[in-house]
């Protein structure tokens, strides 16, 4: 049969490493797994527990295009709570993931041929979904210096028709304070280039400052994956201005009819679980503080410290011109699992190297561990290393 052209997008090169790591797994070995973005820990257990009542209460069938409305009212009381916004719940659309929320809201603000910067490196189903909806991924180049963000000049510079920010980002973590994002909003606006924020590691690394807190012109994704430990049951959601509600709303009804109703219910109870959710975002917290003090030390020493999400993201260049491959040697002679950067940036993604700390402390110790053995066996180890 035939192919579209929208269908020849990237793989995601971090699922490639899963599989590797798995069948690694699968021969009896050790493996730590550094590679992917995924928390440890399930869905906090009161609201699974809360689920359960519900499902047994009756029957889950579709709920409206936008979602459940005592759910949205939740999200909108979540940006009072957290960011001091006054947010209408009308203008929020409960959505399959962060990735459905993307889906909508290029649909809705792009046609054909839009071109799109990203902030290189980036998470990079921004770049495919993008390609598989024939709009143009722009990839900005980003320095250590402005902490692998863009900068404002960047928007009259590729002349955009959109610009995705992402804060904190994947794969270097770091966040945009106030003063940035107002920069980058007024270039937007400026240049008549739609923004789109995606906010899904917010409490991850404290709370941040949301886009809303400095404009309404903007789109906003969230998402239950991360802060909420949700991230099998695909729920995220998508805040617009109110003009966009009805043109997300019908592109909604048509592509997923509804979010499933069992993860929007879940997601409505682990809202109100911040006990074990804080209790989980510190475990990040001091494994943050682990990689800070033992990536250096195992020779790793060029990334911006990260103020969000859970990774690190280091230049390797000194050590090699081939990421992939050096990921490979790592998984095999170290047992421990790694993304390579290409997977982020496919122009310098060479020279780079993602590392998680998602996963429960112990591992991420041995895992260091590991790292500095490896390094130390090249004569690459850094400063303090045994």
């Amino acid at each position: 049969m035939r192919n579209s052209r929208r269908g020849q997008v990237d793989p995601f090169i971090v699922m490639d490493v899963m599989e590797a790591a798995r069948q690694a797994e699968e021969a009896g070995r050790h493996v730590i797994h550094m590679e992917v973005g995924q928390p440890g820990t399930g869905a906090p257990r009161e609201a699974v527990e809360r689920l359960a009542r519900d499902m047994a209460a009756g029957p889950m069938g579709y709920t409206v295009a936008l979602g459940l409305p005592e759910l949205r009212a939740r999200i909108a009381r979540h940006y009072g709570e957290w960011y001091d916004v006054d947010l209408d719940p009308a203008r929020v659309v409960v959505t399959s993931g962060a990735s459905g929320a993307f889906l909508l809201s290029f649909t809705q603000l792009f046609d054909t041929g839009a071109r799109v910067g990203l902030g290189a490196p980036c998470y990079p189903s921004y770049r495919q979904i993008l390609k598989a909806l024939d709009m143009a991924p722009i990839d900005i180049p980003t320095t250590l210096e402005s902490r692998m963000q863009p900068v404002p000049g960047d928007i009259a510079a590729h002349v955009l028709d959109g610009l995705v920010l992402a804060s904190p980002s994947n794969p270097a973590g770091t966040m945009l304070d106030r003063a940035g994002l107002e920069a980058l909003a007024g270039a937007c606006a400026e240049g008549e280039a739609a923004l789109i924020s995606d906010e899904i590691y917010h409490g991850i690394g404290g709370r941040g400052t949301s886009v809303l807190e400095v404009t309404d012109e903007a789109h906003v994704i969230g998402s239950f994956s991360k802060y909420f430990s949700m991230t099998g049951w695909r729920a995220g959601w998508l805040i617009v201005p109110p003009e966009h509600v009805r043109g997300i709303e019908r592109i909604a009804q048509n592509m997923f009819i509804c979010t499933s109703h069992a993860s929007q219910r879940l997601a409505l109870h682990a809202m109100d679980c911040t006990e074990e959710l804080e209790a989980n975002a510190a475990v990040y917290a001091a494994n943050r503080a682990l990689m800070l003090d033992g990536l250096p030390k195992a020779g790793f020493t060029r990334f911006a410290p990260p103020d969000g999400a859970f990774y690190v993201y280091a230049d390797v260049s000194d050590f090699t011109d081939d990421s992939r491959a050096f990921a490979a040697e790592i998984l095999d002679e170290a047992n421990v699992a790694v993304t390579p950067g290409l997977d982020f940036d496919p122009r310098d993604g060479h020279r780079w190297i993602r590392f998680s700390y998602a996963r429960a402390t112990a591992d991420i110790e041995e895992g260091l561990a590991r790292l500095a053995r490896f390094m130390a066996a090249r004569g690459h180890a850094g400063a303090g290393a045994a």
